[in-house]
């Protein structure tokens, strides 16, 4: 069968770059290698396919020379497209270890391991979200056990070197494949890949060196944050089983709704009543803000939904330490119920003072709905 053009075989153009080509073989080479697609018969073939146009795509003088003859360039043992002697990547894995890390968990990383990060979800007021606020919160994670000190041993008594890992705390398993031969590493199940056999577990941790208790965290919150904002504290995150570097916390804060303001970015706003009368003569009013409550002059004449700006009285900017939004106050002009004949007969001497009546104003307003219905 002829052999399928490289540039088809990883599915990359024929200007694609080293690096876009190094992508496609990784995310291919994962998908078709032999040992996590065994259900496919035809893996083996694919994988030593891609691996083929990666060996001489990758390379810029075998590359030149395809581009130039095609695979007649690649052809015979000696040639380019020849995998043996030192060009073998099959043999001890040269130059594919990052390939291979992806299939077995990291070959390479045996030294301490960082420990791993937590979440913790911290519910705030309002207020308290727009100017920040301290709190000491319990937060579970896993620590080195105090009474043994990692070890696991109960204190005063001896460990010995596990014999089936001779004391390196994995085992490995050597496979040969058409490939070459691959080495599987993993924990060994005697010791559990402590390197040595326990004698008497620690009470305190049952042998694991490792506990989990609630430890108090003391938290800064800033002013100006908002639902959904994550602070980052490093190190108060879990401890490493290796002796690495703890993980981080990440807080999330949640802010609860506030019964008068809503919020917007670093806008507040709020909803206050106005009266017939207030909103017909004008007033002076009080409205509540993040600062107490100051006045506020209401024109003679506002209409329901008038929306008035009190620079300034939002809430401050993440990170930020002198800019701060605004407030805006929305007005709904309350109208009266419940009125007397008394309070009837003045409103509708009102309406007479400025020329209006009810039938007039239902009039037209029907004209000007038949006038908008005809003319759609």
């Amino acid at each position: 069968m002829d052999k399928r053009d490289y540039y088809e075989v990883l599915g990359v153009s024929k200007t694609a770059t080293v690096d876009e080509i190094k992508r496609a073989y990784r995310k291919l080479a994962r998908q078709n290698h032999p040992d996590v697609n065994k259900n496919d018969p035809n893996a083996a073939e694919k994988f030593k396919e891609l691996t083929e146009a990666y060996q001489v795509l990758s390379d810029p003088d075998k590359r030149a020379r395809y581009d130039q003859f095609g695979h007649q360039a690649t052809s015979g043992n000696g040639g380019m497209g020849g995998f043996s002697g030192a060009e073998n990547p099959f043999g001890d894995f040269s130059g594919f270890g990052d390939i291979f890390d992806m299939f077995f968990g990291g070959r390479t990383a045996r030294g301490p391991q960082r420990g791993e990060d937590l979440e913790y979800e911290l519910v705030i007021d309002f207020e308290d979200a727009a100017f920040g606020v301290e709190e000491e919160i319990q937060v579970p994670r896993t620590e080195t056990c105090d009474n043994c000190g990692g070890t696991g041993a109960k204190p005063g008594t001896e460990t010995r070197r596990c014999t089936a890992c001779n004391g390196s705390g994995e085992q490995q398993n050597v496979v040969n494949t058409p490939f070459g031969r691959m080495v599987n590493r993993r924990p060994c199940p005697v010791c559990h890949g402590r390197g040595v056999i326990i004698e008497q577990l620690c009470r305190e941790c049952a042998g694991q060196g490792r506990k989990r208790v609630r430890r108090a965290i003391h938290i800064k919150v800033p002013p100006g944050v908002d639902n959904g904002t994550r602070l980052r504290m490093p190190g108060a995150g879990e401890t490493s089983p290796s002796g690495g570097q703890p993980g981080d916390l990440h807080i999330v804060i949640r802010v609860r709704p506030h019964e008068v303001f809503e919020r917007d970015g670093t806008n507040v706003y709020v909803d206050v009543p106005l009266t017939f009368v207030q909103a017909a003569l004008g007033d002076e009013i009080e409205v509540p803000t993040l600062d107490g409550k100051v006045k506020l002059r209401i024109p003679e004449g506002t209409q329901n939904g008038t929306s008035f700006r009190l620079r300034g009285k939002g809430i401050p900017k993440l990170g930020s330490q002198t800019q701060r939004g605004d407030e805006h106050v929305r007005v709904h002009v309350i109208t009266p119920t419940g009125l007397s004949e008394r309070g009837k007969e003045l409103l509708r001497e009102l309406g007479r003072e400025l020329g209006e009546s009810p039938s007039e104003q239902t009039r037209t307003f029907v004209d000007r709905m038949k006038s908008f219905l005809g003319n759609s």
